[in-house]
């Protein structure tokens, strides 16, 4: 095929100049929000309106720098100005202040966090990485309790609608690995009102965890263990297990052994469902798996998004059998389903 041809193919009509700048110049309106949020601007502009003057002698800043930054807030629309002063529009306080039950404040800082790791992104491609640098969740002790906040009210609309889709109403014993705060606990243990839970995740998140089914009157029905799934094994005796968003995280040697952990913590013809980004063979579809496999490039050792194939083929490494993709998904809302054989070398279907 010479260069002509490959035109053809390749060049259409979506990959026009406008398309590439905005591309190339997405970064800049990111930067604006995630600085007024470092700065925790829009909590201290939800309060009372102020001049930019007024917010450089309340953070100690610099007054120009601030009145610019603070102008191209409001050209965005999340501040307004009225005689040269600015005060946080009230559905973007909603989610961008300290005290809102609403607030997604910690995600924002989230992102920023990840903005360093990003950088490395071309250094990486050469093969001259620089070093990864750790993560910060937090200015307070509070930050990560929030960040995990965030994440439960984000996640549980997906968790009620996986709960639905997947049918879990045989199950009666639930094994949530790294189940965070409990969101897919919640929503599996309200689907079927027999289930039982358990929930493994560092000792740290688990207390979340414990008061968050508390406050929704599901504690009687859940235990919680703590522990870490890379160094030990998992409680037996269920016949559900859950992997929600985990091994993006992990190397294909990391999954083999956590599925393995799975198999043996599930009774004979438990299920396991893997609720992650599944990508198809080329890799380039669905679209949010590919950008997110960068997030998991430049900042984890090892980690990746995965396809059917590679989890099919690790999962019945393990012992696995009637594996499937049971739900297809764009935004890490595909689930693939494996059960553990009923007793040793049988391969009757659950189909």
């Amino acid at each position: 095929m010479n260069i002509r041809d490959m035109k053809g193919v390749y060049m259409t009509q979506e990959n026009g100049l406008g398309k590439i700048l905005k591309m190339a110049q997405g970064f800049m309106e990111s930067r604006i929000l995630l600085s007024a949020a470092e700065l925790n601007l829009f909590t201290l502009l939800s309060e009372t309106p102020l001049s930019a003057r007024e917010v450089s002698d309340r953070i100690n800043g610099d007054a120009k720098a601030l009145a610019m930054l603070l102008d191209a807030v409001a050209a965005t629309g999340l501040l307004r100005k009225k005689d040269n002063r600015y005060f946080c529009e009230p559905d973007a306080a909603e989610y961008l202040t300290d005290d809102s039950p609403a607030t997604v404040l910690p995600m924002v800082l989230h992102a920023s966090s990840l903005w360093t790791r990003w950088t490395r992104l071309t250094s990486l491609a050469e093969g001259t990485p620089t070093p990864t640098p750790s993560l910060d969740f937090s200015r307070n002790e509070k930050e990560l309790e929030a960040f995990i906040g965030a994440m439960h009210s984000i996640g549980e609309p997906m968790a009620r609608q996986i709960a639905a889709d997947i049918n879990p109403g045989g199950a009666r014993s639930l094994l949530d690995v790294g189940g965070g705060s409990g969101t897919y606990t919640m929503a599996f243990l309200r689907a079927v009102p027999e289930l039982k839970a358990t929930i493994f995740d560092m000792p740290s998140v688990i207390e979340m965890a414990r008061t968050r089914l508390a406050d929704a009157g599901l504690l009687y029905r859940a235990r919680f263990v703590g522990g870490n799934f890379y160094h030990d094994e998992l409680p037996g005796g269920h016949d559900l297990a859950l992997l929600s968003a985990i091994i993006h995280s992990n190397s294909p040697e990391q999954n083999l052994d956590l599925y393995k952990k799975i198999f043996r913590a599930l009774d004979p013809g438990g299920r396991l469902l893997i609720r992650d980004h599944v990508m198809d063979p080329d890799r380039v579809r669905p679209r949010d798996g590919a950008i997110f496999a960068i997030n998991m490039l430049v900042g984890t050792l090892g980690g990746g998004t995965y396809t059917y194939d590679e989890i099919a083929s690790d999962l019945a490494d393990a012992g696995f059998i009637d594996i499937r993709l049971l739900r297809e998904g764009e935004h890490m809302d595909a689930v693939v389903e494996a059960f553990k054989p009923s007793y040793e070398g049988t391969s009757d279907s659950h189909e």
